[in-house]
């Protein structure tokens, strides 16, 4: 599997422009974009964050930063959800590597400003070997609903 259904359905409505990069397995992000050779700032990192009331949202950050939970809680009681509630989230992805497309998910999404001054960006295609590789103009367009808002620490 080159990329997930719902990451491919998305692509193809979309008509965005992308590429495919493979890479040696890997386990979290930042071990992905080691193991690919690109830098770890383009490399969209998702995090799942629930309400415990059945909402949830997926945060977008840099791999190589980390989430900061005060700044999403200003407008909720967010937290990240449990490893356990995510399979039947992304039922078409492997265990761990969760695309950062919000829209293809039906949740909303968040977008680090530090990933979006990016001029290209990388993000999971729903496995640990393969990458998809877009231009940032592309990748806005690819999530048109998702918000602009600072999420992460150094």
């Amino acid at each position: 599997m080159r990329m997930a259904r719902a990451v491919n359905e998305r692509l193809v409505r979309s008509g965005c422009e992308y590429d495919i990069v493979a890479h040696p397995h890997s386990a979290t992000s930042l071990e992905s974009a080691r193991v690919a050779s690109i830098p770890a700032e383009r490399l969209a990192k998702s995090v799942i964050l629930d309400d415990q009331h059945g909402h949830y949202l997926m945060a977008v950050i840099p791999a190589n930063r980390h989430l900061d939970l005060s700044k999403v809680q200003v407008t909720g009681d967010w937290q990240i959800a449990q490893e356990s509630r995510l399979p039947h989230l992304f039922g078409d992805c492997e265990r761990g590597a969760i695309p950062a497309l919000g829209d293809a998910y039906g949740m909303d999404m968040w977008l680090d400003p530090a990933l979006t001054r990016q001029s290209e960006v990388y993000l999971e295609a729903g496995n640990h070997n393969y990458l998809i590789h877009m231009n940032m103009d592309q990748y806005l367009k690819l999530v048109p609903h998702a918000q602009v808002r600072e999420l992460s620490k150094s």
